[in-house]
């Protein structure tokens, strides 16, 4: 028979055994650590030393070329680690505990530096850039180019004295991480294919958010999905090109998805050339200029069901002599648009909820308390094929401002409610000038001797 106390004095010997087997060496000098369970490299073995106050980059960057060598993975135990000019090896894996494994850059020159590599993957890292010097041919403090596929997950990195992290013709994902405090840019993807970022934070950067760009116009097919990004910077001053939580430039069909992007200096979305770009389901808050953009040569845009609350203008939609057209606008909510901006207005200027110029369909938005306009349909001669149906304008002077400049293009509004629109419902202007009374409440025969390129009906005003 098995006596019970003797059983039970077995059990805790046996559980006393296992977790110590768990404890990392350098606590209790266990034979296996966590390297060893996963076939990886253990760091301790290359002298690498925790909390050393000494750079430790030379015995770093043999341990990752002989991890690249093998082909095996590193895991970094807590602690601290100062380095600089690392160049990650063709293929790197290397692995920290979130929060506990710390990479300081010790301001020699760049931190992390990667070309043509085949797979790169980084994961539980913090990564600290002391706001310290990079070198003149150093755009970041992370810089990969060429790298093949690439995995970062899981890492925290802050105060970087240009980009937190430059990434040049990769595959891959980009997943929980957090940006903050770099000087520049967060996250800067150029010449990507079919890279994913997803569940990031980003804040407090001084020029940019999350760049998606491109040298040349091109296929591009980054999809930006559920990233929060707040208090973007125009440090380095101009009119649009800094200061944007997210900015597609030249890349062709990126999808911008159920992002929460706030307090940015210019916009909070702004595609420029981004022909193909899906916007949906964003919440833009409190931007400094245009929250939601699609600029110059940008077409087949889908612009769906996002929240804009406040900005200098809302939804843009423009530059048809520049070959801005093709887009659709629907179910967005738009409101508190104010009438100034960061810079001086352009020619439009600023108030305006939603803007459109070409080839485009607007339809089941609401904007609500716009200082100018609700929506505008066209600028001068440029209007061609608009249509706005189903809209609902409230509470802004004018609800919807149509071009009737000399050869302005077709534009159909109807089924339309304004409410609460003290200046008119419908009213046409020629650039900025007021060109008739309120149209809303003339037959569409009337409109059309007016104004024989726009047909105007059954709207409601209150």
């Amino acid at each position: 028979m098995v006596d019970r106390r003797c059983f039970i004095l077995g059990l805790g010997a046996s559980a006393l055994t296992l977790s110590a087997s768990t404890i990392p060496a350098g606590a209790q000098g266990s034979i296996i650590t966590k390297a060893r369970l996963r076939g990886g490299i253990d760091a301790t073995e290359f002298g690498l030393r925790p909390n050393a106050t000494d750079d430790q980059s030379a015995i770093f960057q043999r341990m990752i070329d002989e991890a690249d060598r093998r082909n095996l993975p590193i895991d970094l135990p807590p602690g601290v680690y100062p380095l600089s000019n690392i160049r990650l090896p063709k293929r790197t894996r290397l692995s920290g505990v979130p929060g506990a494994t710390r990479i300081r850059y010790s301001g020699r020159g760049f931190l992390f530096r990667a070309e043509n590599a085949a797979h790169i993957t980084l994961d539980g890292l913090s990564i600290d850039g002391q706001n310290r010097w990079l070198s003149d041919d150093s755009e970041a403090l992370i810089e990969l180019r060429q790298p093949g596929e690439v995995h970062m997950t899981g890492c925290e990195v802050v105060g970087a004295g240009k980009t937190a992290l430059q990434i040049e013709g990769a595959s891959g994902l980009l997943r929980d991480n957090h940006i903050s405090g770099a000087a520049s840019i967060g996250l800067f993807a150029r010449q990507s294919e079919g890279l994913s970022i997803e569940g990031n934070t980003v804040e407090r950067c001084g020029d940019g958010g999350i760049l998606v760009h491109r040298w040349e116009e091109g296929e591009d097919a980054t999809q930006i999905r559920g990233n929060r990004i707040s208090e973007i910077g125009a440090a380095s001053g101009g009119t649009g090109q800094y200061g944007n939580g997210i900015n597609i430039y030249r890349a062709q069909n990126v999808i911008v998805a159920d992002n929460i992007v706030t307090d940015c200096a210019f916009s909070a979305i702004r595609g420029n050339t981004a022909s193909g770009m899906i916007a949906r389901g964003n919440q833009c808050l409190r931007s400094g200029e245009t929250a939601l953009y699609a600029e110059f040569g940008t077409t087949g845009s889908i612009i769906d069901g996002n929240l804009i609350d406040g900005a200098a203008n809302g939804i843009s939609v423009v530059n048809f002599d520049s070959g801005g057209r093709l887009s659709s606008v629907s179910s967005n909510i738009v409101r508190n648009i104010v009438d100034h901006g960061p810079t001086a207005e352009d020619a439009a200027g600023f108030g305006i909820g939603i803007a459109v110029e070409a080839d485009t369909a607007v339809a089941a938005n609401v904007v609500e308390k716009a200082a100018r306009f609700g929506m505008a349909a066209g600028w001068g001669p440029y209007l061609r094929a608009v249509s706005m149906t189903g809209n609902v304008v409230r509470e802004s002077p004018v609800g919807l401002a149509v071009t009737v400049a000399e050869g302005a293009g077709k534009a159909v509004v109807t089924g339309n409610t304004f409410q609460a629109v003290p200046q008119g419902a419908i009213v046409g202007y020629r650039w900025t000038e007021r060109a008739s009374d309120d149209l809303a409440g003339l037959s569409e025969e009337a409109v059309a001797d007016l104004f024989n390129h726009l047909t105007i009906a059954r709207n409601s005003v209150s």
